[in-house]
Order: structure tokens, then C-alpha cells, then sequence
């Protein structure tokens, strides 16, 4: 009996560490982590995208000048994209998410009509300041892409870690993390645009 009495102490603190390391709190909290970071990564690729655009502006306004149309679209479409205010909330609410996503998709349509419009000015194209920039450019939105993509991976692990049993119980009574939004399509994105040179 006198063993029986030492056991069960142990035991019990044996099965309350195995519950607790089964919960899924350190996991939802890493996951969450996860999540943030990647965000990090897309807003450092599109503000990396953001100090190209005056100079490339600049460059193009210099062979461009029957072009100013498409030259101040492209630079309201960045200041629109600098002056909004992302703050670490976004991530938990849908709607400025969203907001976000379409002031970087009429950035990006901008920035397109913008290499639209280069092709009529063959001086431009050969210019080495201009190809360098259409390089880093061109660098920058795959980086862009790889980031959104590791983002909604991040995102997809995390959703799955807070609705998954036994997590889902330890996130409803001590966490309450809500689910985050993935990047999605823009409007529009599913119609390939048209482009004749």
C-alpha cells in the first residue's frame, strides 16, 4: 500500500505533463509566429518594390514624355501603396487585408502598363539604367510571389493547428487565435490581359 501511495503521485504528474505536452499551445503559438514572420517577408519584398518605382519612373519619364498618363498612374498607385497604414492587426482582420492586396494589385496593373508603354521607345529598352532596373524589378515581384506563397503556407498550418483536435480545445479556453486570411487572386486575374505590340 505504502508503494501504491508514492506511485500515484508520480503518475499523476507523469499524465498531467503528457496532456500538456499533447495540448498544442507551444505549437499554435510557433505557428503563429510562422505566420508573422512570412508576413514580414511580403512586406519587405513590396517595399522593396516600392523604392524601384521612382527611380524606374525617372528613368522611363526621360524617353517617355507623351506618356504622363501612365506615368502618374504608376505613381499614385505607389503613393496610395505608401500611405496606407499596415499594422501587425492586419493579419487578423479580412478586410484590410484585403484593402492591402488591392492597393498592391493596381500598383502591380500600373507597373504593367507602365512595360507596355516601354516597348514603343527602343532607345529606352537599350538604356543600361533602365535594364537594370527592369531586372531588379523583375527579381523583386518573383520574390514577391515566393513570399505570398510561403505566407499562405504558413497560414494554412496555422489554421489547420488551431481547428485540429485536441489544439482547437486548448486554443478555445486559453488562446481564442482567430483564423488568418491567405493571399488570394486579385479581381480579374483569372481573364489573362491582352497585350499587342
Amino acid at each position: 500500500m505504502k508503494h501504491f501511495a508514492t506511485l500515484l503521485p508520480v503518475s499523476l504528474l507523469l499524465l498531467v505533463l503528457s496532456l500538456l505536452s499533447g495540448c498544442g499551445y507551444n505549437t499554435m503559438q510557433a505557428n503563429e509566429e510562422a505566420v508573422t514572420a512570412a508576413w514580414g517577408n511580403v512586406e519587405s519584398s513590396y517595399q522593396r518594390r516600392a523604392d524601384l518605382i521612382p527611380n524606374l519612373v525617372e528613368v522611363v519619364k526621360g524617353y517617355a514624355k507623351h506618356e504622363s498618363e501612365t506615368l502618374q498612374a504608376v505613381t499614385e498607385a505607389r503613393a496610395k501603396v505608401g500611405s496606407m497604414q499596415v499594422s501587425k492587426d492586419i493579419l487578423n482582420n479580412p478586410e484590410s487585408l484585403n484593402k492591402f492586396q488591392q492597393a498592391q494589385g493596381q500598383l502591380s496593373g500600373a507597373l504593367s502598363r507602365l512595360m507596355v508603354v516601354v516597348e514603343k521607345y527602343p532607345d529606352l529598352k537599350a538604356n543600361q539604367n533602365f535594364m537594370d532596373l527592369q531586372k531588379q524589378l523583375e527579381g523583386t515581384e518573383n520574390r514577391i510571389n515566393v513570399a505570398r506563397e510561403r505566407y499562405n503556407q504558413a497560414v494554412q498550418v496555422f489554421n489547420t493547428s488551431i481547428r485540429t483536435f485536441p489544439n482547437s480545445l486548448t486554443n478555445s479556453m486559453l488562446l481564442h487565435l482567430q483564423r488568418k486570411e491567405a493571399f488570394k487572386a486579385e479581381e480579374g486575374a483569372k481573364v489573362a490581359p491582352k497585350v499587342k505590340f
